[in-house]
């Protein structure tokens, strides 16, 4: 009942905490005889591990994968998959002086409601560094995407208040902040060292898109593919807001305007964001998510201990300013997973239909 699963026909359980020995992810469903390796699976984690560009957290982590089970000779077996990533150079004793407050923005104070009891050290379970697991998962799962040949992107278009204005597909790896505009993404940078130097932290925007996903991928009401995309999404710690498609934008329209006319070459444009009654249409899958400032600031703030008296405190240790670009590989992962299990689905279903598969 720990809530640390995701997915039906392709699922996952991610275990282990930001302080412990290690983290990782047991995978369930994925097919047999997909070619697989530890290096394809570490240069996903070296998209998203600690101690790159100037808003990342210092903490340095190999982020090695450890491939324990399913696979044999170099390719799944059909199996549950164990993979195993072990914490390096965690620092507990930075945690020490704040072992009995509740830090602002964190999950301390709720965990603490709900467990009664609650790992201090770097926020435990509750951590970002939870997300490692789900990389390695993202990354076995595109094996299964790949023979659709979908393909699935992010990049930051906000940071701290400043927006992209272009989009330049090649400057997305030419910057720290995976930003489609160079020119936003130097303001970007003067930001993160503004703010840093004030002892906070700052969120953004991630867009992430999903292309080559075939029509008829989801399920009707409750399993909506947009409804699983949103909750995976949300089930990233810093996460506050989904949107697809047109998202907010949409109240804007007139249904005129809203609507995705059919032509004989495909849809005219792509509000729905690929996704039409919770299933795909064929067209280009479009999210977006809005990421809140990272909570561990060295800013003095108040807040309680857990005996109820109030405290002032200031969060040392090694923190990111901004979660912005690490948890754009997340965001990709993701909308990894939540494709596959669909897709997955899908095809236990055993719909004959050419446009499809």
């Amino acid at each position: 009942m720990s809530g640390s699963s995701l997915g039906k026909a392709f699922q996952i359980t991610t275990f282990g905490e930001s302080h412990g020995p290690a983290i990782g992810v047991v995978i369930q469903g994925c097919p047999p005889g997909l070619p697989i390796s530890q290096a394809m699976i570490q240069a996903s984690l070296d998209k998203r591990k600690p101690g790159q560009g100037p808003a990342s957290t210092k903490r340095k982590e190999p982020d090695v994968p450890l491939i324990l089970s399913g696979t044999f000779e170099g390719k799944t077996t059909g199996t549950p998959i164990m993979i195993m990533i072990e914490n390096k150079d965690a620092k507990s004793r930075s945690y020490t002086d704040i072992a009995s407050i509740f830090r602002p923005g964190h999950g301390d104070y709720t965990y603490h409601q709900k467990f009664g009891i609650r790992d201090y050290r770097g926020g435990g379970r509750a951590s970002a560094r939870e997300t490692a697991a789900r990389v390695a998962a993202g990354a076995v799962a595109r094996l299964v995407l790949d023979p659709y040949q979908i393909k699935i992107q992010s990049y930051t278009i906000g940071l701290g208040g400043i927006n992209a204005a272009i989009f330049d597909a090649d400057a997305i790896e030419k910057n720290p902040f995976k930003c489609p505009d160079m020119e936003a993404a130097q303001r970007m940078e003067k930001r993160i060292e503004l703010v840093k130097s004030q002892g906070d932290s700052l969120g953004g925007i991630v867009e992430i898109k999903a292309v080559n996903v075939p029509a008829g991928i989801g399920d009707p009401v409750f399993d909506k593919l947009d409804a699983d995309i949103a909750k995976a999404m949300m089930s990233i710690g810093a996460v506050k807001a989904v949107e697809i498609g047109a998202g907010i934008g949409a109240p804007e329209m007139t249904g005129f305007e809203n609507n995705d006319s059919l032509t004989l070459k495909g849809f005219a444009s792509n509000h729905c964001g690929g996704i039409l009654a919770g299933i795909s249409n064929g067209d280009e899958i479009v999210v977006r998510v809005h990421v809140k400032p990272i909570p561990s600031i060295s800013k003095p703030q108040n807040t309680l201990t857990d005996k109820g008296v109030p405290t002032i405190i200031s969060t040392k240790g090694r923190h990111d300013i901004c979660a912005i670009p690490r948890i754009n590989m997340v965001c990709e992962s993701m909308l990894a997973l939540v494709l596959t299990d669909h897709i997955l689905r899908q095809k236990a279903l055993g719909q004959k239909n050419d446009l499809i598969f």
